[in-house]
């Protein structure tokens, strides 16, 4: 092994082998290759990010340096570097993340903000049941039920292989006892083993993306995650239309949906949802990023006040 852009020399230290793999990161137009190199040099040596800069100068062993390179193939190769290191963090909880489901993003917390208001805001809510359309990973409902000790809630998706993750990332969590998980086509899984009704909460992150901005999406992406949890058709409504209209019949009086959205559709998803008759206070929110991200509405016979 040589000190080339793509090989680390024989004898580096941690620092050394961080800077080595920030350059070649760098080099493939990797996004933010200083926190990727960071990220993979801590899962080779088995320690956390912090513990790169306490201990600069330790060597790393012959097996670290090998389980590195192969990380780093992989890596500028584009292959996301949460799939490499097998987590990710979302809501400030750590979870498991491969290949059976999306990447959870940032934006995503949106939802849990929207929901956790709701239950804060809402008379009860804090003990009923929500609805997690489109779970995949399962974060968005786990991070809930961290939040909310005494709620229940009903996650679906039509991924076997998601849903099993789902599960993993319940009992990392501890909170399987108050989750259950169908298989199922958006709200066809509501309808057995028992009909779900009356829901405090239905989220949802449904593939959005259209059919014209899939080109577009970068090759972490396309190339490496789930197109299936991703495209949403031509306008990229297929999945988003339908959620909104089944929306009110599921829903307590004054529940709460909130609906993740390409930002280039809010106007035309705000304008459907203004169009059912039993959604009120409809609006868009924006994510962390100030896109317009999430739909929310309520459904009609809610208590004054906003989402």
């Amino acid at each position: 092994m040589s000190g080339s852009a793509h090989t680390p020399p024989r004898r580096w230290t941690t620092k050394q082998l961080v800077d080595w793999l920030t350059k070649a990161l760098q080099q493939r137009s990797v996004d933010s290759p200083r926190l990727v190199a960071e990220l993979l040099v801590a899962h080779a040596l088995g320690c956390e990010r912090m513990q790169l800069y306490l201990q600069p100068d330790r060597p790393a062993t012959l097996l670290e340096r090998e389980t590195l390179r192969q990380l780093a193939k992989r890596a500028l190769a584009h292959e996301p570097v949460q799939y490499l290191t097998g987590q990710v963090w979302f809501y400030s909880l750590r979870f498991k993340a491969d290949r059976r489901a999306l990447i959870p993003r940032p934006s995503t917390e949106t939802l849990v903000d929207a929901a956790l208001r709701h239950a804060t805001l809402t008379p009860g809510a804090g003990r009923g049941l929500y609805v997690d359309l489109c779970t995949g990973s399962g974060v968005v409902a786990v991070a809930l039920l961290k939040h909310l000790p005494h709620a229940r809630v009903v996650a679906t998706d039509i991924d076997e292989q998601a849903l099993a993750l789902a599960r993993e990332n319940a009992q990392l969590h501890n909170v399987l006892d108050r989750l259950e998980l169908r298989q199922g086509d958006l709200y066809e899984a509501l309808e057995a083993p028992t009909q779900v009704r009356s829901a405090q909460a239905i989220l949802a992150n449904p593939p959005y993306i259209p059919d014209a901005e899939w080109e577009e999406v970068a090759a972490t992406v396309k190339e490496h995650e789930p197109a299936q949890a991703l495209r949403g058709g031509p306008e990229g409504l297929d999945f988003v239309a339908p959620i909104i209209e089944g929306a009110a019949q599921r829903l307590a009086p004054g529940g709460l949906l909130a609906v993740e959205i390409a930002s280039a559709s809010a106007a035309t998803v705000e304008a459907l949802a203004q169009a059912q008759p039993q959604l009120a206070d409809v609006r868009i929110e924006r994510d962390l990023e100030g896109l317009p991200r999430v739909l929310l509405a309520r459904r009609v016979a809610a208590p004054a006040g906003r989402v």
